[in-house]
């Protein structure tokens, strides 16, 4: 068991660990927590009732936040050509194709984001075990291996995210910076939850939404009532 600092145990002590908050509240308690002297990442975890071990309860998506994440996302497109100008006129940070991949391969990772045109993805491929575990693989699901590159870039640009359920039924996701305050963060958490509900399986039964919580990057996790996610983002 890792040993807390003395400002985790204060912020700790501002929380009831046995309480399932408001959303609204949540999200107050968990930026008044913010303790550490950098602007701290909110982070939001759903416990879902599903079972990733069947393809057809495999919960994965993507959502643009209403507000962004609150950093510069830089976006490697991989495409020749006309396609390779219009990346860069967009405004991706890097565009090309076989000169990328050899740079990877030698071990640059100078970009947040990636995206690919569907005629590149073979010299893609030569790189997918390097991309793949970073969670940077172009992926036609995600909207990333695509043609509408002016798009993909807009709304990466934009604050798009993509998430997957983890093997334990878990979804993290970031929601943007404590700078940002409560209705910016709280704006980004419904939109999040809103994806997530809808992208219930239709084999998923029971409970769907079992527990969920927020917390700072360096602070203790805050829980939200699951039961009023659905009035929240109406």
């Amino acid at each position: 068991m890792p040993k807390r600092g003395k400002k985790y145990k204060e912020s700790r002590e501002k929380i009831d660990a046995e309480k399932r908050y408001d959303v609204t509240e949540a999200v107050k308690i968990t930026l008044d927590s913010s303790f550490a002297k950098f602007d701290e990442t909110i982070d939001v975890a759903v416990k879902l009732g599903v079972d990733p071990r069947h393809a057809d309860q495999m919960v994965r998506g993507t959502v643009v936040l209403p507000n962004g994440l609150g950093k510069e996302v830089k976006v490697l497109v991989f495409a020749k050509g006309e396609k390779e100008k219009e990346a860069l006129d967009a405004g991706a940070d890097f565009a090309g194709n076989e000169e990328y991949v050899d740079k990877i391969k030698g071990g640059w990772f100078g970009f947040d984001k990636a995206v690919a045109t569907p005629d590149v993805m073979a010299s893609v491929g030569k790189i997918g075990k390097l991309l793949g575990p970073r969670g940077l693989m172009p992926n036609a699901k995600t909207g990333t291996v695509t043609f509408d590159i002016e798009k993909a870039v807009n709304e990466l640009k934009a604050g798009k995210i993509d998430f997957r359920v983890e093997k334990a039924g878990i979804i993290h996701a970031p929601l943007g910076k404590v700078s940002f305050g409560v209705d910016k963060i709280s704006e980004n958490l419904s939109a999040f939850l809103d994806r997530v509900i809808r992208l219930k399986p239709a084999s998923s039964k029971g409970i769907y939404m079992k527990t969920l919580s927020i917390s700072t990057t360096m602070g203790p996790s805050v829980k939200i009532d699951p039961a009023q996610v659905k009035d929240f983002v109406k």
